[in-house]
């Protein structure tokens, strides 16, 4: 399993998805969420605004799996 930090409080699915390098562009998550089973927290999700939190496990088929972490505030 893949850490994946973020500094805000949360983000969202199709950032997250970006960020882990799952698609290239945010533009991207729209068709991706359509073509590839993506799994929050073991429920199928397909919504790219849903709010990922610190400890959320994300499961994107043919990519692995993922942990959002937050990072401490200094």
């Amino acid at each position: 399993m893949k850490n994946i930090t973020i500094k805000t409080e949360y983000i969202t699915l199709g950032q997250f998805l970006k960020l882990s390098d799952c698609i290239a562009t945010g533009g991207h998550a729209k068709f991706f969420l359509q073509e590839e089973q993506v799994w929050v927290n073991g429920e199928l999700e397909n919504r790219r605004g849903r709010k990922l939190y610190a400890n959320d496990i994300v499961k994107v088929d043919g990519h692995g799996e993922f942990q959002v972490e937050r990072s401490a505030l200094s």
